[in-house]
């Protein structure tokens, strides 16, 4: 017979119908449960509507921007090579999560195999990572776009672009492969129940039974080592890039000029705003109801994607004119 039972986690108490399977001690679980949203489980067909649909268009708008870059020569540049990365990253990110998360709003498919986890857990790690890195090309492109454009065809040749792509996934998977290390050999032996949408880490590990600090500590520096030095490195960028616009003569040359920056600093902020709100109610927001905190990780992988084609299809001439073309072209 079902019984109700109750896990806890970081001071919630989580009610949850489940079989006394789910709760005997074990080490090597072969499932996860997710929970979902946590205390808004009547709400998750609602929950859905918006979530299907910032899917939907980050799905249509990234292949947009991919399908418009390839067939346009003119765009096979620096600057939109950078921007195929991010919307291949957008599209892997996005997809590690939403797909199991519907299933779990609209199905109520909970279950979800250890290694499939796993996996998931990575792969949310290492693009977040990645797209961080790629933010930081694309600020590198603006600063000598501008502050050298007449070395700029020499400085970011086809190779170094490359180079670069490369060397954001390199980055990304081995600062996120220990975390999948850890976090594989930990034994799992009070629940296997995740108060979840999706693998998430710093969740994840909190349900091990052994002494995590080395996970903690690990994060926390790969927060400050990528996410720190990210920011770090985009802030003296535009410093240099605002430097050489105000140094311009005349007005219309510096709003011209400022309006190249202006897409990739939506961007920017459409990337870190709700990442960093995110990660603060993590840390700080104690009294923050779970579901806050679950709905906030989701607008975090969700949105970005979203956005991103949408502020560089508007806001770059060069995408919006042959967005038109694409749709309005017509043959003689």
């Amino acid at each position: 017979m079902q019984k109700t039972r109750f896990c806890l986690r970081v001071g919630h108490l989580l009610p949850y119908s489940m079989s006394d399977s789910n709760i005997t001690d074990f080490t090597n679980p072969s499932t996860f449960i997710l929970l979902g949203i946590p205390g808004l489980e009547a709400a998750h067909v609602w929950i859905s509507i918006p979530f299907c649909t910032v899917y939907s268009i980050a799905i249509l708008g990234n292949f947009t921007i991919l399908l418009i870059v390839k067939r346009e020569p003119s765009l096979h540049g620096p600057m939109y090579y950078f921007l195929c990365m991010l919307a291949i990253t957008d599209l892997v990110l996005s997809t590690s999560t939403l797909p199991k998360t519907l299933s779990i709003f609209w199905l109520n498919s909970r279950e979800i195999n250890f290694s499939a986890c796993l996996t998931q857990m990575f792969f949310i790690h290492c693009f977040s990572g990645m797209e961080s890195g790629i933010l930081v090309a694309m600020a590198l492109d603006r600063y000598v776009a501008i502050c050298h454009p007449l070395r700029h065809s020499t400085i970011l040749r086809n190779s170094v672009v490359a180079k670069i792509g490369l060397a954001m996934v390199l980055r990304g998977g081995m600062l996120v492969l220990p975390f999948l290390i850890l976090a594989r050999q930990w034994p799992y032996c009070r629940t296997n129940i995740i108060p979840h949408s999706y693998c998430e880490h710093t969740v994840m590990v909190k349900l091990a039974c052994a002494d995590i600090r080395i996970s903690n500590y690990y994060g926390l520096f790969v927060l400050f080592f990528v996410t720190g030095v990210d920011v770090f490195f985009i802030a003296m960028s535009y410093i240099q890039i605002l430097r050489a616009i105000f140094s311009l003569p005349t007005k219309d040359a510096r709003i011209k000029t400022f309006g190249t920056c202006s897409s990739h600093l939506g961007v920017i902020l459409a990337f870190y705003i709700p990442a960093l709100f995110s990660l603060l109610t993590h840390r700080f927001g104690q009294n923050v109801p779970l579901h806050f905190h679950i709905l906030m990780a989701n607008v975090y992988l969700l949105v970005p994607p979203m956005l991103n084609p949408i502020i560089y299809g508007v806001r770059t001439k060069e995408i919006w004119d042959r967005l038109l073309h694409l749709f309005t072209h017509k043959e003689t």
